[in-house]
């Protein structure tokens, strides 16, 4: 993983590489992907780039095929067609490297409650193979960064909902992934843990130059937090860049992304085309 200057708060991962500078190299290509259930095809043929060091957010109505899509990126789901490459590798041809550069969380993320926060982390560590002075090195970084600490010795079952997304956390990131994945992380979340999730958001991709993609319904979160963003509709990209040129591709009278979106995702009370993957 590239290792940004530490000038700012929170530093790097130790065991990051040295660069000189950020750059854009992809990290998340989507190249003509799709995804069929029987007759209904859920995804229709995407095609998306996501850069080191860059928030993307990725949105939609439920159905729209957001859900089918990430999983797809994860190896849960096969495309039907299309590829998927993950830090240049092809996601179906060598699907343990790809998986190797992916930290998660998804929607509904379960913990084993009666372990302790570090045991936790052990256990995520040893699944991915991790050396155990690699790991626990990682671990005691990751949660210092996130507050955690004084915490660890504690079991799952007495942390806060804001203390178990910053273990989610903690655990994605502690095999160094170059992408991270979140399938709305703000949900449950009081104010003060959802500004506190997105600055983290923004400092990892700032400080550890992870590309990030945020699936979320919170268009404001989008707003503040994306570098770049793509809305998808019945299983297709129908507007897609940074929020400065989707607005100039799709004018409106309005700056919000709240009213470019219902406007573009505008359907018919009945008959609207279901994700039957999920129901995002």
């Amino acid at each position: 993983m590239t290792k940004p200057s530490t000038s700012r708060a929170g530093g790097a991962a130790p065991g990051a590489q040295e660069s000189s500078q950020a750059t854009a190299e992809p990290v998340l290509e989507l190249r003509g992907l799709r995804r069929s259930f029987g007759a209904f095809e859920a995804v229709q043929g995407i095609d998306l780039t996501v850069a080191r060091g860059q928030v993307f957010g990725l949105l939609g109505p439920n159905g729209a095929g957001k859900t089918t899509t990430l999983r797809m990126i994860t190896g849960l789901l096969r495309p039907s067609a299309g590829a998927i490459y993950v830090g240049g590798v092809d996601a179906w041809r060598e699907p343990l490297a790809a998986k190797r550069q992916i930290g998660f969380i998804g929607d509904r993320p379960f913990l084993y409650e009666k372990l302790t926060g570090s045991e936790l982390l052990r256990f995520v560590g040893g699944l991915w193979g991790m050396e155990p002075a690699d790991l626990e090195q990682q671990a005691q970084y990751w949660l210092e960064r996130f507050e955690l600490k004084s915490w660890a010795g504690e079991p799952v079952e007495a942390y806060s909902h804001g203390m178990r997304q910053r273990l989610l956390l903690c655990a994605a990131l502690l095999h160094r992934p170059a992408l991270l994945i979140l399938d709305e992380p703000m949900v449950g979340l009081d104010p003060r843990g959802a500004a506190r999730l997105k600055q983290v958001v923004r400092e990892l991709a700032d400080q550890q130059q992870l590309a990030v993609v945020l699936s979320t319904h919170t268009l404001e979160v989008v707003e503040q937090v994306c570098d770049a963003l793509a809305i998808i509709d019945r299983g297709r990209v129908i507007a897609a860049g940074s929020l400065a040129e989707v607005r100039r591709a799709h004018a409106t009278r309005s700056e919000r992304l709240e009213e470019i979106f219902l406007r573009l995702t505008e359907r018919a009370p009945a008959g609207a085309d279901h994700d039957p993957a999920a129901g995002g």
